[in-house]
């Protein structure tokens, strides 16, 4: 039976990849190997005899919200450096690694493709966002030219549920054909495998709070299902609730007026409605936290689930203890078993800072729709189509802590410590 299902899961996947979208992405990558030119990379880099360990680990998102998932990574403390062991040791895990960040800020948000028709373009933007992380090619806003030093990346974390969702089959698929060894981990299948570790074997339902976009492509109900039925486990009822304001609301959005604690009750009460609506609804045990932002609101997704706990009409669908998930921490743990699997490990630390990039529109382009503050037209963004991958809209800078918007140097500064001296460090 697992057989079965692995080898329909392989035939998927070969199938996937087969699509004219990701066959012209790889066509597009072997005729440009030099990675000279927009969304290609230097092949010589990842040459069979190449030594890969001393390069950077790049992680990437939709825009800023990413960098929780880079704090949860560079904060990590699970296993014993020396031995690799698991325990805390009091030194970071991830000590000697360097971190390449990239938010695709100009095309964010990703949730909205799929509702607008464009899961086909959002899957494009996912592969170019993995190739510029492989790649040496950055736009410098001083110059206005395209400079090529980056550093190209050992593995490729995807800090986005969103684009994990959608994408990681088609990165996979893409670095395979290329024969690039560059390691993937999704905040998706990180998190699944986080549900798996940390829940008992049998224990009541499973609730998923995410994006309306992460909801809409079913993936954590499907990954999660596929990890527990691997590891031979049942699979319990799964309920998903797609919130459309907390992630704002947390990073003090002024378009939002709901506080965190109110919005997360309101959100948690739409959960508990969904859930009380499936064929059989168990008290619901394991909360998973299917987006960046929403670990930082675990207080008051606490105290929501206390209140709600205490209210007749939902008291029998709530377990006495709920196991919260955060995938963002999941994937660190995920990360840093791939690489010691691999020896891709670095020794010793780096002397050369970590960098973030950002993605604006291309001030190159004349032409383009802006809105008056300068970001793409909504119209035009969400009206793209694939395959134009020698037409670049939007150029990748680099991200400095004086260039974050008001509303996001308040989340990093105030709830992202590492990240926030990781920044300040260049």
């Amino acid at each position: 039976m697992k057989l079965g299902f692995l080898l329909s899961l392989s035939l998927s996947a070969s199938m996937f990849a087969a699509e004219p979208l990701v066959e012209n992405f790889i066509k597009h990558g072997k005729a440009n190997s030099a990675g000279t030119v927009a969304y290609s990379y230097d092949a010589s880099v990842y040459s069979p005899d190449a030594d890969l360990k001393d390069l950077p680990i790049g992680v990437f998102d939709s825009g800023i919200g990413g960098l929780t998932v880079l704090e949860a990574i560079l904060t990590l403390d699970a296993y014993h450096n020396d031995t690799l062991n698991p325990g805390a040791d009091g030194r970071p895990d991830f000590e000697n690694e360097r971190f390449i960040y990239f938010g695709d800020q100009a095309n964010m948000p990703y949730g909205n493709y799929s509702s607008a028709g464009k899961t086909d373009y959002l899957r494009e933007l996912i592969l170019k966002d993995a190739t510029f992380l492989l790649g040496r090619r950055w736009f410098d806003p001083k110059s206005q030219t395209f400079r090529q030093d980056k550093p190209p990346v050992k593995a490729v974390v995807i800090a986005c549920n969103t684009a994990t969702a959608y994408g990681i089959e088609d990165i996979r698929a893409i670095f395979q054909a290329w024969k690039v060894p560059v390691k993937v981990v999704g905040v998706v299948e990180a998190g699944a495998r986080g549900v798996q570790e940390s829940r008992p074997a049998a224990s009541g339902s499973i609730g998923v709070l995410a994006t309306v976009g992460t909801c809409a492509s079913g993936a954590y109900p499907r990954v999660i299902g596929q990890t527990l039925g691997l590891a031979g486990r049942p699979v319990p009822s799964i309920t998903q609730q797609g919130s459309i304001a907390l992630a704002g609301v947390i990073e003090g959005d002024p378009v939002f007026t709901q506080s965190v604690g109110d919005c997360a009750y309101d959100d948690i009460r739409a959960l508990l409605e969904a859930h009380r609506k499936t064929a059989n609804p168990l008290p619901l045990s394991t909360l998973v936290l299917g987006c960046t932002h929403f670990p930082l609101a675990k207080a008051e997704l606490t105290a929501a689930l206390t209140a709600h706990r205490m209210d007749p009409a939902f008291s029998s669908l709530i377990a006495p203890e709920v196991t919260f998930v955060d995938p963002a921490e999941w994937t660190a743990r995920e990360l840093f078993r791939t690489l010691a699997s691999a020896r891709l490990r670095r020794r010793p630390p780096p002397t050369e800072p970590d960098l973030f990039y950002l993605s604006f529109p291309n001030p190159l382009r004349k032409n383009l729709p802006l809105t008056p503050e300068g970001g793409l037209e909504k119209d035009f963004k969400y009206g793209r189509e694939t395959g134009a991958l020698d037409r670049e809209d939007t150029v990748n800078a680099p991200l400095r802590r004086d260039d974050l918007p008001a509303v996001g140097r308040k989340l990093v500064e105030g709830r992202l410590p590492a990240v926030w001296k990781s920044m300040g460090s260049r």
